[in-house]
């Protein structure tokens, strides 16, 4: 039988022969080593304050630069027989992306201060240009939809720029009366009754009911997020489904699609409006298959199937990227999605909390329903996928959102130390990338001096507090020749040391 042998203070015991490891010592072995990837390091980044500011940087940004594309390749026909240059679609899609990136970095350096200072003259600005969209500046109806005003050559879509205005407001006033919220008036006026109303039944004038749900759908989310009584979600719920119920009901164009949706009447693309979309959508996913048919390949682009570069880009990412590139897409908006959950459960602000969540269910509640238009599981209600479809009022709005979006993860509590801190753009971004070593151990306080005791650290580790040997004789002196007079000769005089 051998004796055990003594481990040193702060040594890891050896493990004895013959012994089994332990759940603990498997994980160490297997994390990487230092300076590089881990599983737990990788928790340890997601669980930092400045991960939320990332993955909306990262996420947004590879959906505008892959919508770009997806915007060229799908475009590309279409564009070259209306205007004899294939890329007429993309490069008017590129000014708008450069503006709204400007717009987007502008907005993420913005205090919350001024966002909230921004909430009135917003909503305003909305109502104003919603109501353009019938005076002379607006354009003749498209595809069933009056939604559009004429500036100078361009044409703009106000409808999505209220989205962003609801939401600015919408935060800034239920910030100001959280403790007041449970009370009708309060939760009501003015996000619901005047603004909200006017917003959305000014685009339902214009006969856009998608784009008037997912306006609806930011009010809801805003309520929902501030706190208001659930019981109240009965009744706005009964009172939505039925007007959507009776705007669908009264138009021919609507219903015609539901009952595309629901099936049956199909079997002929051309037997019914709704039914060519429809069937060309799956034909373009039937047709990519597993892996795709590679970049630029797409069929259905060649003017068979309608608007491949806007409200069924989708369609087109699965044609040319086949699955992998329709899961990806999803991806990325579930790390969209992430991010701003870690806002709303990581921030202590009321104002973020609330515009982080009317912004999660802007972009996630447009992208569900143009991915379940374009799938099957919804009717084709006609809204754009955000950051990737061609339309340059949409894009700007969302990177506007976008902008809003980082500025709330900037703020959030512990994120400006750690990237305040760095001096350069490179050290700024790096601070994001884990490196492995988890984080930095927590300094145990120094044994005090006087007498050993168990457990304690040895002299020699702890040599920072020990004052130096001459020092402690210095300090100890005065005190061995207290009360004794220092002997001089008659007639001497004593001389200060250093002097002449």
């Amino acid at each position: 039988m051998t004796a055990p042998t003594r481990s040193r203070p702060g040594q890891r015991p050896s493990r004895p022969a013959g012994s089994t490891r332990t759940a603990d010592t498997v994980t160490r072995s297997v994390a990487a080593p230092e300076g590089g990837w881990s599983v737990q390091s990788v928790g340890e980044w997601l669980r930092s304050p400045v991960a939320p500011y990332y993955l909306v940087l990262v996420s947004a940004s590879v959906l505008t630069a892959f919508g770009l594309y997806m915007v060229l390749s799908a475009s590309s026909v279409g564009s070259y027989v209306d205007s004899g240059s294939s890329y007429t679609v993309f490069l008017s899609q590129l000014v708008y992306a450069v503006g709204g990136v400007a717009l987007a970095v502008v907005g993420s350096r913005l205090p919350l201060a001024w966002w909230k200072k921004l909430a009135w003259p917003a909503v305003f600005l909305a109502v104003a240009l919603q109501l353009l969209v019938f005076s002379p500046l607006g354009l003749d109806e498209f595809q069933g939809n009056r939604n559009w005003i004429q500036i100078g050559n361009r044409s703009l879509q106000p409808s999505e720029f209220g989205k962003v205005a609801l939401v600015i407001f919408g935060a800034a006033v239920l910030a100001t009366k959280r403790r007041v919220i449970h009370k009708p008036i309060h939760a009501l006026v003015p996000l619901v009754l005047p603004f909200g109303v006017v917003l959305v039944g000014l685009v339902l004038q214009g006969n856009d009911l998608g784009t008037g749900m997912i306006m609806l759908g930011i009010l809801v989310g805003l309520l929902w997020a501030a706190g208001l009584p659930a019981k109240w979600f009965v009744g706005m719920g009964a009172i939505a489904v039925a007007g959507v119920a009776f705007l669908a009901a009264d138009s021919a164009n609507r219903m015609a699609r539901i009952q595309t949706w629901i099936g049956g009447i199909c079997d002929n693309p051309h037997s019914a409006p709704g039914c060519f979309q429809k069937i060309h959508a799956e034909y373009a996913l039937a047709d990519g298959g597993w892996w795709g048919l590679g970049p630029g390949g797409s069929r259905e682009k060649w003017e068979l199937l309608p608007e491949p570069h806007n409200d069924f880009i989708l369609a087109i990412i699965g044609e040319e990227f086949g699955l992998p590139g329709t899961i990806s897409v999803l991806v990325l908006f579930a790390v969209l999605a992430y991010a701003c959950y870690r806002i709303i459960s990581q921030s202590e602000d009321m104002f973020t909390r609330l515009a982080a969540a009317g912004l999660m269910v802007w972009f996630l509640g447009q992208a569900m329903i143009n991915i379940g238009s374009v799938i099957g599981m919804f009717p084709i209600i006609g809204v754009p996928l955000p950051l990737v479809s061609s339309g340059g009022s949409a894009l700007v709005a969302a990177l506007i959102g976008i902008g809003l979006l980082l500025a709330l993860a900037r703020n959030l509590p512990g994120a400006q130390e750690r990237m305040g801190g760095r001096t350069s753009t490179l050290r700024h971004t790096l601070s994001a990338v884990p490196d492995g070593r988890g984080p930095a151990p927590a300094r145990r306080p120094a044994p005090r001096r006087s007498g050993a005791t168990a457990g304690s650290r040895p002299a020699a580790a702890s040599t920072r507090e020990a004052p130096p040997a001459k020092s402690a004789a210095r300090k100890s002196a005065p005190k061995k020749a207290a009360g004794r007079v220092p002997a001089t000769r008659p007639g001497s005089r004593t001389r200060p040391r250093g002097s002449r």
